[in-house]
């Protein structure tokens, strides 16, 4: 497996402290989007989309643990069923909306990761296929509601 950036994501956080844990607690947060210049040909009709999904690698997250606690909890639960950056592949993922681009900088709002941190995918978020409206929401049913 071969993975390599297509571009870095500037936002203000530049330690975890006081950063939004999802898109959620991070309206309002601006960043941008720098992609490489060879891979800018690929953002052809992205500006059409509202909203867009970013795959994002982790790099500031040391090792992994097979349990995390996540906040507001008290029992561990495990890391794939929380969004805990200590995975074995330590892989984010942000649905942001997208304000504008210009000369291949992606202007973003929701931004809830470190600044520089490394972008590795781009995706539409298309309402039709990325929203389940029935699904459920595991252990957070029984505990504080959107807490992982």
């Amino acid at each position: 497996m071969d993975l390599k950036p297509i571009g870095t994501i500037h936002t203000p956080h530049t330690s975890q402290e006081g950063m939004p844990r999802s898109t959620s607690q991070a309206v309002g947060v601006k960043g941008t989007i720098e992609v490489l210049e060879r891979f800018r040909g690929g953002l052809k009709d992205l500006d059409t989309f509202s909203h867009v999904i970013l795959i994002w690698h982790f790099d500031r997250s040391a090792g992994f643990h097979l349990e995390a606690t996540p906040p507001k909890q008290t029992e561990p639960k495990g890391v794939f069923a929380t969004r805990s950056p200590h995975r074995p592949n330590p892989l984010g993922l942000s649905i942001v909306r997208l304000d504008r681009i210009e000369n291949g900088i992606l202007h973003i709002d929701g931004a809830d990761m470190l600044d520089g941190t490394p972008l590795l995918d781009i995706k539409p978020y298309i309402p039709a296929s990325d929203s389940i409206t029935n699904a459920s929401t595991g252990w957070l049913e029984r505990n504080e509601p959107r807490t992982c």
